[in-house]
């Protein structure tokens, strides 16, 4: 009798799940915790893996479904239920004739099952490969089949793999991009009235980022208010201090983790502003765990920084990078997406002056720090002068906030960033 796979909940109230791509067709041999399908959800992408050993009986759902947590995914045949199954086999004893059984000729080789598995990269794996010029031919795979992993590429990282020279990278770019294009969606060139447009399947990532917008749009009636400060001091002291920064920690010393340091010291004041809607009460935070937006060229990541009060401006920075990092290199794990209670938006780092961000629901507001341009202010006495100017845009969920608290909010977070200089600030 076959056993049921079911969508596995892969984070806190994630309700349904996107597989984008199956790993395994009916017929495979599947050790337990092997990698099954990759699943996309609006908080996480993940390898869901197997939690039996056995062969696939057939696969219920379709590339690009979107499936309930719960419902059946695919069904096994276990290994204990096969007749003549053995603790110790690692493949079924009819593949393990097809496979150990034809060596492919008199020159050998491997056979022809084997080796597509071994070629099947999973897109971690390809973008592990293309970032650090690794040829995927030359890894050894230990997953099913010789299939190789993202362990299998970080060991190679890890061990402090240097590339061969320009044929090497040249290889590896040829093995990665053929397969790199295979899994892209075809797009077709069509004629209208309006001239020449291309049709882009939406992919399973851009339909789950629609769906959520949507979601948050409908269901959380957005109020919208924008502040500005005068960081000039801040500017002057980060550029005294980023050399120094970057020689102790490692890491650049961006402008982010201060912003970060404002809010949290805004949200300690103004507990109000850390919550969210309830239906029929308001849930209010004592922790502020602090959601950061970080985008890839095809997706949209919000990790969250733990405990951000318990944090200086360095401890952020170093949280920041490492969370900036895993989703470069698609480290990111699923308790690294859960638990935010206010969102901070980046979009002054590719040149936005102002914005209205969508709300990260159910949480109850999302700030977003545009970017710090130069331009003449009017000072006391009508002085003018060239300053460091920033603009603080903030969406709001006016169920849970009205504009007496948010103003308050967004005040303590301007006096805050114009008073950050060599006497208030310490890393």
């Amino acid at each position: 009798m076959a056993t049921e796979i079911t969508m596995p909940q892969l984070g806190e109230s994630v309700t349904e799940g996107t597989i984008t791509r199956w790993l395994v067709k009916p017929g495979d041999y599947v050790n337990k915790y092997d990698p099954i399908a990759e699943v996309m959800t609006d908080k996480v992408n993940a390898e869901v893996p197997s939690s039996y050993a056995g062969t696939v009986e057939a696969l219920k759902a379709e590339e690009d479904d979107t499936v309930a947590v719960g419902d059946i995914i695919m069904t096994m045949i276990l290994e204990s239920e096969g007749s003549e199954a053995e603790e110790d086999q690692t493949v079924p004893p009819d593949q393990a004739e097809k496979t150990g059984g034809q060596t492919g000729g008199e020159t050998g080789g491997e056979p022809a099952d084997t080796q597509s598995e071994k070629t099947r990269y999973s897109p971690a794996v390809l973008k592990l490969a293309q970032e650090h010029s690794l040829n995927l031919a030359d890894i050894s795979g230990s997953g099913r089949g010789g299939r190789i992993t993202r362990k299998d590429v970080q060991s190679v990282i890890a061990g402090g793999h240097k590339s061969s020279g320009a044929e090497t990278k040249q290889k590896s770019a040829a093995v990665n991009n053929e397969h790199a294009f295979a899994a892209e969606p075809a797009e077709t060139s069509v004629s209208s009235d309006s001239g020449r447009y291309e049709e882009i399947p939406v992919s399973g990532v851009r339909k789950a980022i629609a769906d959520n917008m949507v979601q948050a749009k409908h269901d959380a009636p957005h109020a919208w208010m924008m502040i500005e400060a005068d960081v000039t001091d801040l500017v002057r002291y980060r550029e005294k201090m980023k050399a120094d920064f970057f020689e102790k920690e490692g890491i650049k010393l961006t402008f982010l983790p201060f912003f970060m340091k404002a809010v949290v010291e805004a949200l300690k004041a103004y507990p109000e502003v850390n919550a969210r809607w309830g239906g029929d009460r308001i849930y209010r935070y004592k922790d502020v765990h602090l959601s950061m937006a970080v985008a890839t060229e095809n997706e949209l990541f919000v990790p969250v920084i733990k405990n951000a009060e318990e944090k200086s401006v360095r401890g952020l920075a170093r949280s920041m990078n490492r969370l900036t990092a895993d989703v470069q290199h698609n480290r990111l794990k699923q308790e690294d997406m859960q638990g935010g209670t206010f969102t901070l938006n980046n979009t002054g780092s590719f040149g936005s002056v102002q914005s209205q961000p969508i709300i990260n629901t159910p949480q109850a507001a999302i700030l977003s720090v545009e970017s710090i341009v130069k331009r003449p202010v009017v000072m006391d006495e009508d002085a003018i002068a060239v300053r460091h100017m920033v603009n603080l845009c903030m969406s709001l969920d006016h169920r849970v906030l009205d504009g007496l608290i948010s103003g308050k909010f967004m005040n303590h977070i301007k006096q805050t960033l114009e008073n950050m200089n060599d006497d208030t600030l310490s890393l």
